[in-house]
């Protein structure tokens, strides 16, 4: 019997939601593509810095990431590279996500695009807003950081 491996590897990564936004929790859903954006995600040719999740008639959309088609795959069709793309998610998911950015003000973001299994994974997370205050606190924990390990290095 052929055993298979479990190997995550990773497509693209969101750093702007870091900076941008306190993650409070982490969920992983999986993603509704056509062939031509599965062919353009193995070559690497995924934006997320721009997408955003809307939950809407009982559902995740993804917004605004951009996949480029690759040239050779769009000769018979017109691809929408920032078409929206429906997230699947169990519905216990999706009822506290919506219940957390309609009374808490919350709001959704992507982080990370993965391939789990031969099948495409997004991980999103529930996030609160930093103001201009907390992100310059965090800049400043991030540089005391790297000063002391180069102090711990010497």
């Amino acid at each position: 019997m052929k055993q298979t491996q479990k190997t995550n590897t990773t497509i693209a990564v969101n750093r702007k939601a870091q900076h941008e936004y306190f993650i409070e929790d982490r969920f992983e859903a999986g993603l509704i593509l056509e062939g031509w954006e599965v062919k353009s995600l193995r070559a690497g040719r995924v934006q997320l810095d721009q997408a955003y999740v809307i939950l809407k008639h009982g559902s995740a959309w993804l917004f605004g990431a951009l996949i480029t088609p690759l040239p050779t795959v769009s000769t018979h069709i017109h691809p929408d590279p920032q078409r929206s793309r429906k997230l699947l998610l169990h519905h216990s998911e999706l009822n506290k996500l919506i219940g957390s950015v309609e009374r808490r003000g919350y709001t959704v973001v992507p982080l990370l695009l993965y391939w789990k299994n031969n099948r495409v994974k997004i991980e999103i997370g529930l996030a609160k807003g930093k103001k201009l205050h907390d992100k310059r606190a965090t800049e400043k924990e991030r540089d005391w950081q790297r000063q002391k390990q180069r102090l711990f290095k010497r």
